[in-house]
């Protein structure tokens, strides 16, 4: 058994098989989800897990070089908001249209029980070295 980090072997499993520049979308429980990416869903009710908590224990595993974010979460989800600035300065935003649209080229999508609106990120895989 593991000792810490992502427990879930459904989860754990799948970012194992990630690579550089594969795309993973953390989302909330209410996001579209496209055919073809590899789908693991951890909402279990309302709001659990949350967003935040799915997102900071994927980067605690995860290099990421680049997210991309709705532009709609600025006004719609404060929290978010703070949360995606606090972790990517560079913050790639575009409409929620666009972003479903760039969603089907993920390799992954990671669905939250988030409740919030706009509580979406596709991270953009770097490497390690």
């Amino acid at each position: 058994m593991k000792r810490n980090g992502i427990l879930n072997r459904h989860l754990a499993g799948a970012v194992a098989e990630l690579g550089h520049g594969d795309g993973v979308l953390v989302c909330d429980a209410g996001m579209p989800i496209p055919d073809g990416p590899r789908v693991v869903d951890l909402a279990f009710r309302a709001g659990v897990p949350t967003f935040a908590e799915v997102l900071e224990g994927l980067l605690a595993e995860l290099v990421v070089e680049g997210a991309t974010a709705a532009t709609e979460v600025r006004e719609a989800n404060q929290e978010a908001s703070d949360l995606l600035d606090g972790h990517f300065p560079s913050l790639d935003l575009v409409s929620h249209e666009r972003l479903k649209e760039l969603s089907a080229g993920a390799r992954l999508v990671v669905r939250t029980g988030e409740a919030r609106p706009y509580a979406n990120v596709l991270l953009r895989c770097g490497v390690f070295f």
